[in-house]
């Protein structure tokens, strides 16, 4: 039997690539937090680990009484990780220091595994990104891209979404309420990927002879930001949309005073200066045509056959 390690296992991604590694019948076990909810781990044979990846020398001494009593992991997902904080600084010791913690950590200690998954971001690459989240996806990313004899596989999705995703769930609402905001004045195109597609990806690079290599991750088309707005309008069954095009100045100046508020009440705001960056650019495609070769991968939802899926979600749970 496999042995996986899934770490961030508690939150969106996580808990699907969770489910797809009990659908293997692998020992799966789920790096999350004591404090973490565990709505979405509910089978009874998933086993839970709280790793500190904070300190090193704490991180090395569970690695191995895990190991002593369990056996080392065959495989590890490293899924944990940050998109949003109060402290931009947050952004670098979270996606990089505790990412170069885990990896010196099985280094050291012996226990590299056959194949380690790094979940990154499209944000890494854009040319025109610039911001403290992809900054830190990347340093984490060359981190270890330099380690020899680590074999690794780096996943680059783009915009994810899909069940018990909560911030495309805060546009659909907008849209359900009758309002499509736009950022800026001209047209954007938008790339996806449906969360079960990118678990799909995650496993087929598991499971393959490629390492050491790294993928942007879509489901291989571009869409318009007046394209994802018709397609989410049909999903949720809404004929008719009040279209509002937020100049960026004004975006921004939002997204400063959200952040500023972010830091009074202590809760970390969906817009900020960081998630601005992103949202001005104007052009968020990316070529697949080499993960679609080296893994074969097949992605089986575009957007329209996504949002379906994702809207049911949300209505029969109450969501919409």
């Amino acid at each position: 039997m496999k042995k996986i390690l899934i770490t961030g296992a508690s939150g969106f991604i996580g808990s699907f690539l969770v489910e797809e590694a009990r659908s293997r019948e692998w020992q799966t076990w789920a790096g999350i937090r004591s404090t973490s909810s565990k709505e979405y781990l509910t089978d009874a044979e998933i086993r839970f680990i709280d790793l500190n990846f904070s300190d090193k020398k704490i991180l090395q001494e569970q690695i191995s009484h895990h190991v002593l009593l369990h056996g080392k992991w065959d495989y590890i997902i490293h899924n944990a990780g940050v998109t949003k904080c109060i402290d931009p600084s947050d952004f670098e010791r979270v996606n990089y220091l505790f990412t170069r913690h885990l990896i010196e950590a099985l280094m050291e200690t012996g226990n590299i595994p056959d194949k380690f998954i790094l979940m990154s971001s499209l944000s890494a690459h854009h040319p025109d990104a610039d911001t403290a989240y992809g900054r830190s996806k990347l340093k984490a990313e060359q981190f270890l891209s330099a380690q020899h004899g680590f074999p690794y596989i780096i996943l680059q999705p783009t915009g994810v979404y899909g069940p018990r995703e909560k911030d495309y769930y805060i546009m659909l609402k907008t849209i359900c309420a009758g309002l499509d905001v736009a950022a800026g004045m001209e047209t954007q195109k938008l790339t996806f990927i449906y969360v079960k597609d990118l678990v799909q990806a995650a496993f087929l690079a598991l499971e393959s002879s490629v390492k050491n290599k790294s993928y942007p991750v879509s489901d291989g088309k571009t869409y318009t930001d007046e394209e994802y707005t018709h397609i989410a309008k049909t999903a949720l069954g809404k004929k008719y949309v009040l279209k509002l095009r937020v100049p960026l100045p004004m975006l921004k100046a939002v997204s400063v005073v959200a952040e500023d508020l972010s830091k009074i009440s202590g809760k970390a705001s969906t817009l900020n200066r960081d998630k601005y960056e992103i949202m001005k650019l104007r052009d968020w495609s990316c070529d697949i045509q080499t993960l679609k070769q080296d893994l074969h991968f097949n992605p089986e939802y575009d957007l329209k056959k996504g949002m379906q899926e994702c809207v049911q979600w949300y209505k029969e749970n109450g969501w919409l």
